[in-house]
């Protein structure tokens, strides 16, 4: 499987709790944060939770 490139482009104020969980859990902390994420079912559901605050491209 192929890793995923994971932005925060919007901020997380005004998000409910576990949408910043979601986030954290991401390593995404403030905004033009990017991490390499490995492409699996774990990560998906999480990118589908904050998709509208996240720009994902493949690496």
């Amino acid at each position: 499987m192929a890793d995923l490139n994971i932005k925060l482009k919007k901020s997380l104020i005004g998000s409910d709790k576990s949408q910043i969980a979601t986030a954290n859990a991401l390593g995404l902390r403030r905004i033009g944060d990017v991490r390499v994420q490995p492409d699996n079912p774990q990560t998906r559901g999480k990118i589908t939770k904050i998709g509208h605050l996240l720009e994902v491209t493949e690496a």
